[in-house]
């Protein structure tokens, strides 16, 4: 074995180890929540729905119809002209979220007495159901972590942006959610230190099996922390699976090939079936999000006060894994899932993963397994919990994610089209590269790796 394998594996090999701590831990879990609530007692946070003219620095293009931010930094919303998808939505159009630029998204770890421990932030984001959840040490744009916003300099960063030799444990790029960003990617980073750290009271050493505790929780841990998690090298279980890993490799590029979708940037003014008042873009049937303002006041943010667009989902979602023990191991039903802003146009998500009011009224089309994952009695549902997608760009987009047992008459071996039994291995080593396993996809596998469930 070389030595960098070795030192991949040794990663691996601790970071487990704090996974399976919980007595050794620097913070009793039961702390947490209450640091938690007195972070958002403490703080004076304000979110308030404006109408568009309310907004500070950003307005709708006079010729486009494209919002953006007069700087021309942070993000535009336009529009985009989708074609070739899949049934029942083969082709659309829709507002989107583009912001051209890689964000941060880093987990500092450091050893005590021998267990290592992650830095996580009690962080203020406006589309928290909450407004403060567990996020990771640094969770910060391009723009805020080099000072567009004119606020204080992020705390930690240069721990990730000039990380020490040595000290990089995980670093790659990840997409965001393809549904409502246009080719987005966060870098998602684990960076080790030996340093004396100065601590800071939004701010907490935990070891990641308090972490997976606190994942049992509805929205205490947020997007960004729950992606860097998945990336978290895997240790090798041995474990036989029913597809080799090169056929879970062909079988994403055979579903890549057959879904070329065609995605055209167009002026959010000219997007149809939506339609702009003084409050909303909203799609004329009620389905999908709209797209809000907002006004914001948080105490422990880089800046104080501010006003931002907002995506607002209409309806919870529902992210399934549908999971089986195929020849003993634990298997996971994957789904080649299609989305307008993915790179590639297809990741790999999780079985379902739709908000079910989208398809009411559709005599077609309804997502398979849906019913079987909304159905399932309570002793087959493995997990579950409500978990929201990233607060800083949308406003209370919750969904609850499940991980329901099925039998073979159910959930067969031989999947059908467009969905493949993979095992978690394979998916977490996936995590290891780009552009493989969608953001949904990687919650519930963080949530297998490191929370409770039956």
């Amino acid at each position: 074995m070389s030595l960098t394998r070795r030192a991949d594996a040794d990663a691996a090999r601790r970071l487990a180890r704090s996974a399976e701590d919980l007595a050794g831990a620097r913070t009793p879990t039961g702390e947490v929540a209450e640091w938690i609530a007195q972070r958002r007692a403490t703080e004076r946070h304000h979110v308030a729905p404006i109408p568009f003219d309310a907004l500070d620095g950003w307005s709708f293009d006079p010729d486009s119809g494209d919002l953006g931010h007069r700087t021309g930094r942070f993000f535009t919303v336009q529009g985009v002209r989708v074609t070739g998808g899949p049934e029942p939505f083969p082709a659309w159009d829709q507002p989107v979220i583009r912001q051209p630029e890689v964000g941060i998204l880093g987990l500092l770890v450091k050893e005590f007495d021998g267990v290592p421990h992650v830095l996580v932030q009690a962080k203020m984001e406006p589309g928290n159901p909450g407004l403060v959840q567990l996020s990771p040490t640094v969770q910060a744009t391009r723009s805020n972590f080099t000072g567009a916003h004119r606020g204080a300099p992020v705390r930690y960063v240069e721990y990730f942006a000039r990380p020490a030799p040595g000290s990089v444990l995980v670093d790659v790029l990840q997409s965001e959610h393809g549904a409502w960003f246009l080719h987005k990617a966060n870098r998602n980073m684990i960076v080790e230190t030996r340093d004396d750290v100065p601590e800071h009271e939004d701010f907490r050493w935990l070891t990641l099996g308090q972490i997976g505790e606190l994942l049992g929780h509805d929205n205490l841990v947020n997007m960004d922390a729950r992606s860097v998690l998945s990336c978290v090298p895997p240790t090798d279980d041995g474990a036989e699976a029913l597809h080799s890993d090169t056929a879970v490799r062909s079988w994403l590029t055979a579903q890549r090939a057959a879904h070329l979708l065609r995605v055209d940037r167009i002026p959010l003014a000219e997007v149809r079936g939506w339609t702009r008042t003084d409050t909303a873009v909203s799609h004329d049937e009620g389905r999908f999000f709209r797209v809000v303002a907002v006004a914001v006041r948080a105490g422990n943010r880089e800046v104080g006060s501010w006003t931002q667009p907002l995506f607002a989902p209409v309806g919870e979602g529902v992210t399934a894994f549908v999971t089986r023990r195929i020849g003993g191991v634990r298997h996971l039903l994957a789904r080649a899932k299609v989305e307008g802003g993915l790179l590639q146009s297809v990741e790999i998500g999780p079985t379902v993963q739709c908000t079910p009011g989208n398809y009411a009224g559709l005599a077609d089309g309804r997502p398979p397994f849906l019913d079987l994952v909304r159905g399932a009695p309570p002793a087959r549902i493995r997990y579950a919990a409500v978990h929201s997608e990233e607060g800083g760009r949308f406003l209370r987009a919750e969904s609850r994610y499940l991980l329901v047992e099925a039998t073979a008459e159910e959930a067969p071996d031989e999947a059908p089209p467009g969905f493949l039994w993979t095992t978690p291995g394979q998916l977490a080593d996936l995590t290891r590269h780009g552009n493989y396993v969608n953001v949904q996809a990687r919650t519930l596998l963080a949530c297998m790796r490191y929370a409770p469930w039956k």
